[in-house]
Protein backbone atom coordinates (compact mmCIF):
# COMPACT_ATOMS: atom_id res chain seq x y z
CA UNK A 1 0.00 0.00 0.00
CA UNK A 2 1.36 3.32 -0.94
CA UNK A 3 2.34 5.54 1.93
CA UNK A 4 0.90 9.53 2.19
CA UNK A 5 4.71 10.85 1.45
CA UNK A 6 4.44 8.70 -2.29
CA UNK A 7 1.01 9.79 -3.33
CA UNK A 8 1.95 13.26 -2.22
CA UNK A 9 5.28 12.52 -4.54
CA UNK A 10 2.92 11.32 -7.00
CA UNK A 11 1.39 14.14 -7.39
CA UNK A 12 3.96 16.39 -7.50
CA UNK A 13 5.39 14.24 -10.59
CA UNK A 14 2.25 14.80 -12.36
CA UNK A 15 2.34 18.47 -11.50
CA UNK A 16 5.59 18.28 -12.77
CA UNK A 17 5.09 16.35 -15.88
CA UNK A 18 2.32 18.69 -17.00
CA UNK A 19 4.59 21.58 -17.14
CA UNK A 20 6.56 19.88 -19.70
CA UNK A 21 2.32 18.95 -22.34
CA UNK A 22 2.70 20.33 -25.34
CA UNK A 23 -0.82 20.77 -27.94
CA UNK A 24 -3.88 20.09 -26.94
CA UNK A 25 -2.75 18.47 -23.62
CA UNK A 26 -0.94 21.70 -22.49
CA UNK A 27 -4.28 23.80 -23.28
CA UNK A 28 -5.63 20.99 -21.03
CA UNK A 29 -3.22 21.09 -18.32
CA UNK A 30 -3.44 24.84 -18.41
CA UNK A 31 -6.71 25.16 -17.35
CA UNK A 32 -7.89 27.01 -13.38
CA UNK A 33 -9.78 24.41 -11.68
CA UNK A 34 -9.87 23.37 -7.88
CA UNK A 35 -8.95 19.89 -7.66
CA UNK A 36 -9.62 17.07 -5.02
CA UNK A 37 -7.80 13.44 -5.27
CA UNK A 38 -9.11 10.95 -2.55
CA UNK A 39 -7.11 8.09 -1.69
CA UNK A 40 -9.41 5.57 -0.96
CA UNK A 41 -7.32 3.06 0.90
CA UNK A 42 -6.00 5.56 2.90
CA UNK A 43 -9.12 7.80 3.37
CA UNK A 44 -7.35 10.71 3.19
CA UNK A 45 -8.19 13.63 0.15
CA UNK A 46 -5.15 16.00 -1.62
CA UNK A 47 -7.22 19.12 -1.77
CA UNK A 48 -5.75 21.98 -4.48
CA UNK A 49 -5.86 24.01 -7.47
CA UNK A 50 -4.59 23.27 -11.23
CA UNK A 51 -3.45 26.23 -12.82
CA UNK A 52 -0.47 27.22 -14.94
CA UNK A 53 0.23 23.80 -16.07
CA UNK A 54 0.52 22.55 -12.42
CA UNK A 55 -1.29 21.07 -9.67
CA UNK A 56 -0.70 22.87 -5.92
CA UNK A 57 -1.80 20.95 -3.46
CA UNK A 58 -3.26 23.58 -0.64
CA UNK A 59 -4.28 20.77 1.77
CA UNK A 60 -4.75 17.15 2.93
CA UNK A 61 -7.53 15.84 5.07
CA UNK A 62 -8.57 12.73 6.08
CA UNK A 63 -11.99 11.59 5.03
CA UNK A 64 -13.64 12.17 1.86
CA UNK A 65 -13.32 15.72 0.12
CA UNK A 66 -14.87 18.71 2.44
CA UNK A 67 -16.12 20.58 -0.58
CA UNK A 68 -16.78 19.64 -4.20
CA UNK A 69 -13.85 20.40 -6.43
CA UNK A 70 -14.14 21.17 -10.01
CA UNK A 71 -12.26 17.86 -10.60
CA UNK A 72 -12.57 14.86 -8.47
CA UNK A 73 -10.65 11.98 -8.40
CA UNK A 74 -10.33 8.57 -5.83
CA UNK A 75 -8.43 5.89 -6.47
CA UNK A 76 -6.13 3.89 -4.35
CA UNK A 77 -2.65 4.97 -3.37
CA UNK A 78 -0.80 2.22 -5.06
CA UNK A 79 -3.19 3.10 -8.10
CA UNK A 80 -1.97 6.92 -7.95
CA UNK A 81 1.45 5.81 -7.91
CA UNK A 82 1.50 3.65 -11.01
CA UNK A 83 -0.38 5.75 -13.11
CA UNK A 84 2.13 8.49 -12.64
CA UNK A 85 4.47 6.02 -13.26
CA UNK A 86 3.13 4.87 -16.66
CA UNK A 87 2.64 1.26 -15.43
CA UNK A 88 -0.89 1.70 -15.64
CA UNK A 89 -2.92 3.55 -18.30
CA UNK A 90 -5.47 5.73 -17.45
CA UNK A 91 -8.41 4.73 -19.54
CA UNK A 92 -8.11 0.87 -18.63
CA UNK A 93 -8.30 2.20 -14.62
CA UNK A 94 -11.38 4.32 -15.39
CA UNK A 95 -12.84 1.82 -17.58
CA UNK A 96 -12.55 -0.97 -15.30
CA UNK A 97 -13.61 1.08 -11.88
CA UNK A 98 -10.08 1.15 -10.44
CA UNK A 99 -9.88 5.42 -11.05
CA UNK A 100 -12.93 7.80 -10.67
CA UNK A 101 -12.83 10.82 -12.54
CA UNK A 102 -15.96 13.60 -12.21
CA UNK A 103 -15.58 16.87 -13.77
CA UNK A 104 -17.96 18.79 -16.17
CA UNK A 105 -18.82 17.21 -19.14
CA UNK A 106 -16.71 20.54 -21.16
CA UNK A 107 -13.66 19.40 -18.27
CA UNK A 108 -13.80 16.07 -19.28
CA UNK A 109 -12.98 16.56 -22.91
CA UNK A 110 -9.83 18.50 -21.99
CA UNK A 111 -8.70 16.55 -19.71
CA UNK A 112 -8.71 13.22 -21.47
CA UNK A 113 -6.56 15.19 -23.78
CA UNK A 114 -4.20 15.22 -20.80
CA UNK A 115 -4.64 11.84 -19.13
Amino acid sequence: MATIEECRAALEQLSENMQHAEGDAGAAAAMDRSVSCHITDLDITFVGRMRDRRITVHDTVEGPPPEKAQIRLAMAGDDLVALVGGELHFAKAWGSGRVRLEAGLLDLFRLRKLL
